[in-house]
């Protein structure tokens, strides 16, 4: 019974993944604005709430075993707080260059009302950031979060599954994700791909 839990929590994982994948393309964003022109300012709003909703209903409708894999015991659940707060810093750190208000959605539809609004962007402005965490790795925002999810002094079942899953999409997006910034920045990103670890620091 559990088998069958793990492997219908991978599916209905997969399928999110999947529909996150898909309408963050750029195929599907092209496509956007040949039908709708600058509408495709309402697209990352829209996206990112459709995103939270289809997670919503994984976590609501997947099994949940009831099956501890461990429960760290002192110190050791201690200094695994410790290092998760770090990671949570770090998270912190990687996200705090970030255009908070560009990545909900947000400015995209107020340049939209003011009628100046660049279909060229698609979705969003994209930046090329080589400062500050992005000099440790290519995605600190991931990075951090796969530590921040996997630092944890007690750990389910369901938890380890869906930590797998998130950590394993992640490096998949990762994969999308850059050949977007190519077609978008080319050599100069060829380049810095060459002088920063993807996920893992100090590892090229």
């Amino acid at each position: 019974m559990i088998f069958i839990d793990v492997i219908l929590i991978i599916f209905l994982f997969s399928l999110f993944a999947f529909s996150h994948t898909w309408l963050a393309s750029l195929k599907i964003k092209k496509n956007f604005v040949e039908k709708m022109g600058n509408k495709i300012a309402f697209y990352r709003l829209f996206y990112n709430l459709s995103s939270v909703l289809f997670f919503l209903l994984f976590y609501l409708i997947s099994p949940k075993p009831d099956l501890i894999v461990y429960d760290l015991h002192y110190p050791f659940d201690i200094i695994t707080f410790a290092l998760q707060i770090l990671s949570f810093i770090g998270l912190i750190w990687a996200v705090r260059g970030t255009n908070l208000k560009e990545f909900i959605g947000i400015s995209q539809i107020v340049r939209y009302l003011d009628g100046n609004y660049n279909i060229y962007d698609l979705d969003e402005r994209q930046v090329f950031r080589k400062d500050g965490p992005f000099k440790l790795v290519r995605h600190p925002v991931y990075l951090f979060s796969i530590l921040f999810l996997g630092l944890r002094p007690t750990m389910d079942l369901f938890y380890l599954v869906m930590f797998f899953c998130i950590t394993i999409y992640f490096y998949i997006g990762s994969l999308y994700e850059e050949k977007k910034l190519i077609e978008i920045f080319g050599n100069e990103y060829l380049e810095y791909q060459k002088l920063v670890p993807r996920l893992i620091p100090f590892i090229k």
